[in-house]
């Protein structure tokens, strides 16, 4: 049970369905979201998450799933179910590329030899089609959604027929138009044109009678007749009555085809149901990587245990303005049902509540959560919340009188299984009764063990649940220095309003606060001041032990790096000795060597003097040739550029990042790298060719590459397949253009939407020169006429 019946538009989850629909790609999906509600059935929302999950998994490991053509063509179905009926080329032409999606999802699924997605492949178990069926649309309708000439030979025939005519009737018509140009019958700039379906030449009015024919129509200013020459007449008569041939031949097959349908129609609009699913399925996959939503551990209990819970909402407001949210983490069981939250005012309850509220309604809705995963939820049978203001002017209810009839639902329904949220409990008329009754309404909410989320500024309350079994307070922190809220929830201690220490920063005079307080009463006064004295010495001792624990990380740090230095500057030393001391010996044996040999030469000589000379400079050769070399200085190595064409298994550095990486292989002007684990395709153009040698200096272990930050996750949920560049400079738009194409094939699309408008052509050939020379690019074609046809390019992506 939800209440009351505006439950979703007062906790926001209105604008989450509108964000849903825009991350769906068709009238498919957003049916789906209509139809999401609230549920408390533990295998139903176990399966919907899991469904979402594992399509989130799909998301993250950019495979090639279908992303395109998700088209809803159920009124197409509905109204192929008439005998008689037939559809056209442009409905059977979406039913074509419709059915391609799906049997593509299909496929995919089949293929998933690990079983990495066993829910998402339940739901295609039940699809039976005929793919002979689509094979029988693509024998007829062609890529563009005309008909094909081959659909039948009578339609080969009327067809070769008719632009054999419209040849002859251009070759007289031309050689006529000549001659009345070189007449001065016509206007300078005239050509062949159609009027009323019939090829015709125009003509100077004051001449229109110099030529034998039929005039069909004239220029708006009348200079102008547009004449059908009575040369061709019968050839203009061929042709029209060959189109007309055409038109009841087109028909023909289009019944036929219409015919071959109609028995598939149930078995189509289940597979067109599976096709929304998907749609809907990949929608809050979308959602979940754009707010980092995880699947949380679902337990078949009542239970909140969340780690870094974030209202998405808010996230994204605080993200527009360039500021970062305060993550909640909460806990309720069995042992602490109901949580008291107290503070100051603007200090975060009232979206701590809503929070919980939110994120609480999506979990039952299905959707993943912005919480970390080892966080663990439980379903509730009931929500009730009590959050604003409800005066009603039409049933003469004031403010505090609108809560007490919440109240009132919420004590006749609440059960073991409701989940209980109120705003301000207590608040709306006098301080001293409404506290009584908000304190008589919780005792009686604790009798029923309900769970829920309560925030207030009376006392009362705040020692209620100081004593009271399965009640808890809670506070907003604030800082009690600076007078700011932090906006950290804090369970097990009620918090201060702060509200003295807020009036006195504010400028209210001192004799006022004096005065307040004496109203306020002694006992008050302390117990707040008690309040406020425990917050500041708790922020003192968080920012001590904060500071201990960045210190002894960095001590922690600082021995690691000691105890490997030693042992590194140890197994060096050890190393160094033994080769000096092999050295050593070496240099000993032969210096003992050359030192005999001498006395040997001097005693042979008989110490002739020039004998003696000759051996002694020998020696002091020798003293030179052993003396220790003087250490050279070190120079730290640098990453080297080398020159020559780039190729695979070069060291390589991304100009405009300075990311190394090594090339896997060449494609065309593309090259496939490694970066760290990742793999990416680059332009060969952003890329420079650098020396392995001096890269193994920088990286010894030629492992991992110093990359920069890349946040695929965010780009790829961002990336929208469509690029619009009407109005842009030819010089303007190519730039554009090469990012978005090379994004999409980082990504893995296969189709994309290019809108250039039509305008003089120009922006239109650029883009088609440039999609023809891309590689990774197999087919280039305008898109369907009411689409927006040759305004509007069609790229299909290897």
């Amino acid at each position: 049970m939800l209440y009351p019946n505006n439950l979703e538009n007062k906790i926001g989850f209105d604008t989450v369905r509108e964000l849903l629909k825009s991350h769906c790609s068709s009238s498919l999906g957003t049916a789906y979201v209509d139809k999401m509600k609230f549920s408390d059935d533990y295998t139903l929302i176990s399966k919907l998450l899991a469904q979402t999950e594992e399509f989130r998994q799909i998301l993250l490991q950019e495979e090639s799933f279908p992303s395109s053509n998700y088209i809803d063509v159920n009124a197409h179905l509905n109204k192929a179910k008439t005998p008689g009926t037939f559809l056209t080329e442009e409905e059977f032409h979406d039913l074509q590329l419709s059915l391609d999606t799906i049997f593509r999802c299909l496929k995919f699924f089949e293929d998933d030899e690990e079983n990495e997605y066993p829910e998402l492949k339940k739901l295609g178990d039940f699809i039976s089609l005929d793919k002979n069926l689509l094979n029988s649309i693509r024998k007829i309708i062609d890529e563009k959604g005309h008909m094909r000439n081959n659909a039948s030979k009578e339609l080969l025939n009327i067809r070769r027929m008719l632009q054999s005519e419209q040849v002859r009737l251009r070759k007289v018509l031309d050689q006529i138009l000549r001659q009345a140009r070189q007449q001065g019958y016509t206007p300078e700039d005239a050509s062949l044109t159609v009027r009323g379906g019939r090829m015709v030449i125009p003509v100077l009015a004051e001449y229109k009678r110099k030529i034998k024919g039929f005039v069909h129509d004239e220029s708006a200013t009348g200079q102008t007749v547009f004449l059908e020459p009575a040369e061709v007449l019968e050839v203009n008569n061929e042709i029209r009555d060959l189109e007309y041939q055409e038109r009841r031949e087109i028909v023909r097959i289009l019944i036929s085809l219409t015919d071959e349908l109609r028995p598939h129609i149930r078995a189509l609009q289940s597979a067109y149901n599976f096709l929304g699913m998907i749609d809907f399925i990949r929608a809050k996959a979308r959602f979940a990587l754009r707010f980092d939503a995880s699947c949380p551990i679902l337990e078949k209990k009542n239970q909140l245990e969340w780690y870094n819970a974030r209202h998405s909402l808010l996230q994204m407001t605080l993200e527009q303005q360039g500021r970062k949210i305060v993550p909640l983490n909460i806990r309720l069981d069995a042992e602490q049902r109901i949580l008291i939250i107290s503070g100051p005012n603007a200090g975060g309850k009232s979206v701590c509540l809503k929070t919980v509220a939110m994120l609480q309604y999506m979990l039952q809705c299905g959707m993943l959560l912005p919480m970390d995963d080892h966080s663990r939820v439980g379903i509730f049978k009931s929500i009730f919340i009590d959050i604003g203001d409800e005066q009603s002017l039409e049933n003469d209810l004031s403010t505090y009188s609108s809560h007490l009839t919440n109240m009132e639902h919420f004590l006749k329904f609440t059960d073991k299984r409701s989940l209980i949220l109120i705003d301000e409990f207590g608040t709306g008329t006098e301080p001293q009764f409404g506290g009584a009754i908000a304190e008589a309404i919780l005792e009686k909410l604790n009798e029923l063990r309900a769970y829920g989320v309560i925030t207030t500024h009376y006392t009362n309350l705040k020692q209620f649940a100081n004593e009271a079994n399965g009640v808890i307070n809670g506070a907003m922190r604030f800082d009690s220095d600076k007078l700011e809220p932090l906006f950290q929830l804090e369970i097990g201690k009620p918090g201060s309003s702060f509200a003295l220490e807020i009036a006195q920063k504010i400028g209210l005079p001192q004799q006022v606060l004096e005065r307040a307080k004496e109203h306020i009463g002694v006992e008050k006064v302390e117990f707040d001041k008690m309040l406020n004295e425990l917050e500041a010495e708790k922020n003192k001792f968080q920012t001590l032990n904060i500071e201990l624990n960045a210190k002894e990380k960095r001590l922690n740090e600082l021995s690691k790096e000691y105890e490997e230095l030693k042992s590194y500057i140890s197994d060096q030393k050890k190393q160094i000795i033994n080769e000096a001391k092999k050295e050593a010996q070496n240099l000993l044996r032969d210096t003992n060597q050359r030192i005999e040999a001498t006395i040997r030469s001097i005693k042979e000589n008989k110490a002739e003097k020039e004998a003696t000379r000759q051996a002694r400079k020998d020696l002091d050769q020798l003293k030179e040739s052993v003396r220790p070399a003087k250490a050279r200085p070190t120079h730290n190595t640098q990453v080297e550029r080398e020159e020559g064409e780039i190729r695979a298994g070069d060291a390589i550095r991304v100009k405009d990042t300075g990311t190394l990486g090594e090339v896997l292989q060449i494609k065309g002007n593309q090259a496939e790298i490694l970066m760290g684990s990742l793999k990416s395709n680059i332009k060969l153009k952003r890329l420079e060719k650098v020396s392995r040698r001096s890269l193994k200096k920088v990286l010894p272990d030629n492992k991992s590459y110093s990359t920069p930050s890349l946040d695929i996750t965010k780009k790829l949920v961002d990336f929208s397949t469509n690029l619009d560049i009407r109005g842009k400079r030819a010089e303007e738009a190519l730039p554009t253009l090469e990012s978005f194409v090379d994004d999409a094939s980082m990504f893995g699309m296969e189709e994309l939407r290019i809108i250039h408008g039509k305008g003089n052509g120009i922006l239109r050939e650029v883009v088609r020169d440039y999609l023809q020379r891309h590689n990774g690019v197999s087919q280039v074609q305008d898109e369907h006429v009411e689409r927006g046809g040759a305004g509007v390019t069609i790229v299909k992506l290897r």
